[in-house]
């Protein structure tokens, strides 16, 4: 299998458009403009980001990062081998020469030291200079960089720098709508309507505590991983224990007021 075909997204991924995202990510592929998404965890960056590259029909490379990555983890090392030593390209590197969308998600974890690999991919210039090779790489024509980040746990030690962010496009994103939010859970889990409304209802009750005790409200993924135990044949209240409020706090008035809504849901 080639290069490009070993990172092809085959299987449709399942995603909802909320608004007109599809259409405007599809125009800034075009011009090969760098994206940016933000929005709170869960709530379906990276879904769309897999859907958008199936329905392009272009390779895509995700990096998880983290705050021990560093600029060699991304590009490319040499590697010690018996008869000597072999260059290895990283992640972007791949990315950059076979064309690929090259998603950096949670870009804001890594070290800043490091995002500032990404800007000569992110203006006309679009190379790729590898100093321990000594050679520049020409991003493919195909080549697109996409990051994401979550505004809600940035800090003056973790957040974008306004040379990196003045270099993308941007989708905010966000929880989707009641009804919406209760669709997704019915496709991705199988669970009754009936169920996924009440599951989205007590999602809303948490992230109206954002801010209040929380740090962030509970994300679709989570409602989706409830629904999923539910149509398992975990009671609800149960799973809703487990995968709503169990991981999200650890605050005892915070979980109690939580339980209560599960159980006055399910009562």
């Amino acid at each position: 299998m080639s290069k490009p075909e070993q990172f092809k997204v085959h299987d449709e991924p399942f995603y909802q458009p909320q608004r007109n995202e599809v259409a405007l990510y599809e125009a800034a592929y075009a011009a090969r403009l760098p994206v940016m998404v933000k929005g709170p965890t869960g709530c379906g960056k990276s879904r769309f980001i897999e859907y958008m590259a199936w329905k392009l029909g272009k390779p895509l490379i995700t990096v998880a990062c983290n705050e021990d990555m560093t600029a060699s983890d991304l590009v490319g090392r040499y590697l010690l081998e018996a008869n000597g030593t072999r260059w290895l390209d990283g992640p972007l590197t791949t990315a950059a020469r076979i064309g690929a969308i090259c998603y950096l998600d949670e870009v804001v974890e890594a070290r800043q030291d490091t995002t500032v690999v990404i800007h000569p991919l992110t203006d006309h210039r679009r190379t790729l200079p590898l100093d321990k090779k000594g050679e520049l790489i020409h991003a493919h024509p195909d080549f697109q960089l996409v990051i994401s980040y979550n505004p809600g746990y940035q800090s003056l030690m973790k957040d974008l720098k306004q040379s990196t962010k003045q270099r993308f496009t941007a989708f905010e994103f966000d929880y989707p709508e009641a009804a919406l939010e209760a669709t997704i859970l019915v496709s991705e889990s199988g669970i009754d309507a009936t169920i996924a409304a009440q599951l989205v209802s007590i999602g809303a009750t948490a992230r109206r505590l954002k801010g209040h005790g929380l740090d962030e409200g509970i994300s679709t993924r989570l409602l989706v991983y409830a629904a999923t135990l539910i149509k398992g044949g975990v009671s609800a209240v149960d799973a809703c224990r487990m995968a709503l409020v169990r991981p999200i706090t650890d605050d005892r008035d915070i979980r109690d007021t939580l339980d209560h809504a599960i159980d006055a849901t399910f009562a």
